[in-house]
């Protein structure tokens, strides 16, 4: 199959459905981080939605669409980091919302799209499906909201006990994002790292969701 993975420059799912023969292609405004230039369009992916793909895996950014982030959107001085407060990022999240749904909105025959929990499940519609990473052999707890058009829930490959950080007050964090993602100080590249798939959540979409053609094609002879 010809599948497009959207707004990703890690590669990791893009590498995980070429593994099993597929053409993919990761496609990001960034230059790609996974070592192969040669299977990244580096461009906004608006502009290549309508290519012939048989399936869309989209990973939209979560920056205005967070539930974390609603606290910056009343009118407040603005922040010391620069980061967007009132009216401007009222409009961010409105555009960020009007790119999730014209994501969901294209013609590709199967799509996922990929956030954590947020204001589209209000905004548009409530998600089908909701997963942790450690469902699929990665020790993280990771709350992560599936949108999926003709395709099946994923299935837990491999169920691990997350890994957690507990403070001295005894409040308990992943400790993915509590330490491993703190040790970045730079917050553009925090982000980044933030927002990686992991590869065991990679894996199962490519082993679940990559023969889903051969699935239907066996669903039509019945």
């Amino acid at each position: 199959m010809k599948i497009l993975i959207a707004c990703e420059e890690s590669q990791e799912v893009c590498k995980a459905f070429r593994k099993l023969g597929h053409e993919a292609f990761s496609c990001d405004t960034l230059p790609c981080s996974g070592g192969h230039p040669e299977w990244h369009i580096q461009d906004d992916v608006l502009k290549h939605l309508d290519e012939n793909w048989d399936m869309m895996i989209a990973h939209p950014p979560c920056t205005y669409l967070c539930v974390t982030s609603n606290k910056w959107l009343k009118d407040q001085p603005a922040r010391k980091s620069g980061s967007l407060v009132g009216k401007e990022r009222r409009k961010a999240q409105q555009e960020a919302v009007n790119f999730f749904i014209e994501l969901w909105n294209t013609k590709i025959p199967h799509i996922a799209i990929e956030n954590p929990v947020g204001i589209m499940s209000t905004r548009f519609i409530k998600p089908m499906q909701i997963i942790h990473p450690y469902y699929f052999g990665d020790a993280v707890s990771k709350k992560t909201c599936l949108w999926l058009k003709n395709l099946p829930l994923l299935k837990k490959t491999n169920v691990v006990e997350a890994e957690y950080h507990t403070t001295k007050s005894g409040k308990k964090y992943p400790k993915w994002s509590m330490i491993d993602a703190c040790k970045i100080s730079d917050l553009k590249q925090r982000s980044i790292f933030r927002s990686k798939t992991f590869p065991g959540i990679a894996r199962a979409m490519a082993e679940q969701w990559g023969n889903v053609d051969k699935l239907k094609q066996a669903e039509k002879k019945e």
